[in-house]
């Protein structure tokens, strides 16, 4: 389960497109899913062009943070941009998780440019039958 905390996230990001790239002090905005699979939830997050070694993923207590660099391609020094809408820059998203969730397990594969993390719902959390103990006809007695 993940928990909303800023409603004012779509437009934050709208801000950061308008300002440009994003910087390790500012980053921008990564576009995400998130859903619950059964006994795990999955978060995937759009990051095509990036490799995989400019992905930084950090969870502490229950603050996860997703960080990315798009670097630019190289290029000859006779190349000249026609157009450039790609975004370059870092991008960041941080996600507060339920304590539902099993921080010390979550599982991370990049392919196609989509990050996605499963993160399975903690054994403590799951429901479970509670098993009743009968100790027989026991009765007490008024004197």
């Amino acid at each position: 389960m993940l928990m909303r905390t800023d409603p004012f996230r779509e437009l934050d990001r709208l801000a950061q497109h308008l300002m440009g790239p994003g910087t390790w002090s500012r980053p921008s905005a990564m576009p995400m899913d998130a859903y619950r699979d059964g006994e795990q939830y999955v978060i995937a997050f759009d990051l095509p062009g990036i490799d995989p070694d400019a992905l930084d993923i950090d969870v502490e207590r229950n603050m996860l943070t997703v960080k990315a660099e798009r670097r630019p391609l190289p290029r000859s020094e006779s190349a000249q941009t026609e157009l450039s809408e790609r975004p370059l820059g870092v991008f960041s998203r941080q996600i507060v998780l339920a304590d539902i969730l099993d921080t010390e397990h979550i599982s991370a594969d990049y392919e196609a440019g989509v990050l996605t993390l499963r993160i399975p719902i903690a054994e403590r959390a799951k429901p479970r039958k509670i098993s009743v103990n009968s100790t027989g006809d026991r009765r007490e007695l008024d004197s």
